[in-house]
């Protein structure tokens, strides 16, 4: 059934898994009823079925105790066993760098504390499959596949959730046990493009109802998040998901604050700030895989997560006004007011302090490129004065590259029910990237134009008063009065006789 589409799989330890498959295969049977044999479970037989790219493999060991597993793994991959998770019947084999293979017995999971520790494991070898299986979150996460012949083992409805793209809970007892299973509803929902059954929804509403999500820790919600804003081609889905169980107003009430808060329908006719979110979060993964602005790995996930908090300031901000005789809804100094919410959000998250220094930059600065353009264009600047708004906002932005800041304003720009900004060209963007590679500010944005040696070469005294004359050559320098290093030069002469 499932060997062409494991044939498919482009993934590295599908050889380990074929090779501990038939090692154990040839093992004698400890009990007639159970042969030995090595099952592929979870997500890479998911993924296979739906023909997707899979990142991770697991395999449980049926009819062989631990005693006989382990040494059949040190045989097998000699020097790559972990033993950490021997006593609940877990090993990891490393394979390569970033590529493991989890082995493990059968094994149920009963809750005994709060947390996601407090649960007692007990691996049990000769567990019937349907019992084992149990304990998984998803039917469709409950499905096993022998690699050897391919056929495949589904105890729950998996394969019939999987065709109709529908997420179900195993079993609503065990499914409740651990709270961090509606978070990664909504991060699989999301990158599945699958809806949840309306039973696990109720389930899930529930867990959130009862508090249940208190005790996560920021670890394992960041690890869902993780998957949520770096994985999922659409993350307003499992936005969607979290809205409709109450997690986001339970884990984030800054964003779920959102709702609710209007927006001037002129620029914004898609509706209130959530809305304008959730496209601007889909809008972001779409820039992201692009390549457009040649972001690395980590900067990719730093945009989409900037993307869901650059607003966070409107609800606190948002009134009614009239302006040239028309009442319009604004949200003056949103931005500024954002930063404190944004923050709130992201220290219940482990995202760490390059990825929170990138999210506050976007949301203080994320309305600059466009109110520096359409100055431009307006006549209230020249090119001379735009070059140099440009570079103060790369001097805030430093360290966080500009590339993010654009991506993010692009998805921003693009996040709206506007006609022509979903796929037409992104001018604000285009014309501050232009301005940066033509005054070279992606090289040194922040580095002053003179140094104290400049200063210490006119016969200043070493001391204070360097640092004052360099700080009024740069604050000459904001101001638009000079640009480049000879009139900095001019400029600190004349002060330097003052």
């Amino acid at each position: 059934m499932l060997t062409r589409s494991l044939a498919r799989a482009d993934h590295p330890p599908l050889d380990a898994v074929l090779r501990l498959a038939r090692e154990v295969a040839l093992l004698p049977a400890d009990r007639a009823d159970v042969p030995p044999r090595a099952l592929l479970v979870g997500g890479m037989v998911r993924d296979a079925l739906l023909d997707r790219e899979t990142s991770d493999a697991d395999v449980e060991v049926y009819g062989v105790p631990a005693a006989r597993l382990e040494p059949l793994l040190e045989s097998a991959f000699p020097d790559r066993v972990n033993t950490v998770g021997r006593s609940f019947g877990i090993f990891r084999i490393h394979l390569a760098h970033g590529i493991d293979l989890d082995v493990s017995l059968p094994r149920t999971e009963s809750k005994v504390a709060s947390g996601h520790r407090g649960f007692e494991v007990r691996g049990d070898p000769f567990l019937p499959f349907a019992e084992a299986a149990r304990r998984r979150d998803f039917t469709v996460n409950a499905l096993a596949a022998d690699p050897l012949s391919g056929a495949l083992h589904d105890a729950h409805g998996g394969h019939r959730d999987l065709l109709a793209r529908e997420l179900r809970a195993v079993d609503d007892r065990t499914f409740a046990d651990d709270p961090l299973r509606v978070w990664r509803a909504v991060q699989l929902a999301a990158r599945l493009r699958f809806t949840v059954a309306p039973h696990t929804t109720a389930l899930m509403r529930a867990m959130v109802a009862r508090g249940d999500l208190a005790e996560l820790s920021r670890e394992r919600l960041t690890d869902e998040l993780r998957k949520l804003l770096g994985d999922a081609e659409a993350p307003s889905v499992g936005l969607a998901v979290a809205r409709e169980t109450g997690a986001l107003a339970a884990s984030f009430p800054e964003i779920e604050a959102l709702a609710g808060t209007p927006q001037d329908p002129e620029w914004h006719p898609e509706g209130d700030v959530y809305t304008h979110t959730a496209m601007v979060v889909d809008a972001a993964a779409a820039i992201v895989r692009s390549g457009r602005w040649e972001l690395d790995d980590a900067e990719r996930l730093h945009v989409v997560l900037a993307a869901l908090v650059h607003d966070l300031g409107k609800p606190a901000t948002t009134a009614r006004a009239v302006k040239n005789g028309r009442e319009r809804i604004v949200s003056p100094r949103h931005e500024a007011e954002g930063e404190a919410p944004a923050r709130a959000v992201l220290l219940r998250l482990t995202f760490g302090d390059d990825a929170e220094r990138a999210a506050l930059a976007v949301v203080r600065h994320h309305l600059a490129p466009g109110s520096l353009y359409y100055a431009l264009l307006r006549g209230e600047m020249d090119e001379r004065a735009y070059g140099n708004a440009v570079r103060k906002v790369l001097k805030r932005l430093h360290p966080v590259r500009w590339p993010v800041l654009l991506a993010a304003c692009e998805a921003d720009w693009r996040g709206r029910a506007i006609d022509g900004v979903a796929a037409g060209p992104y001018d604000p963007g285009e014309r501050f990237a232009a301005a940066v590679a033509a005054g070279g500010f992606d090289l040194e944005p922040v580095k002053p134009l003179v140094q104290g040696r400049d200063v210490l070469e006119l016969g200043v005294g070493a001391g204070p008063e360097v640092g004052r004359l360099i700080r009024e050559v740069e604050e000459a320098r904001d101001r638009g009065e000079i640009s480049g290093r000879e009139e900095a030069l001019a400029l600190l002469r004349r002060l330097a006789r003052a």
